[in-house]
């Protein structure tokens, strides 16, 4: 499973990360990607999610 996080964005209070991860469909063994705007602290425990 291949992961990344592609961009910081910056508001006026917080900051935040965008990560996207490759997931692999049970059914039909194609990978979708999932998107997720969080805080930086929050991005390691969305890349370990399955």
């Amino acid at each position: 499973m291949a992961k990344k996080t592609v961009a910081t964005l910056q508001t006026s209070s917080k900051r935040l990360t965008k990560a996207i991860k490759m997931v692999r469909s049970p059914k039909t063994g194609s990978y979708t990607f999932v998107e997720g705007i969080m805080t930086p602290e929050e991005v390691d425990e969305f890349l370990k999610k399955k």
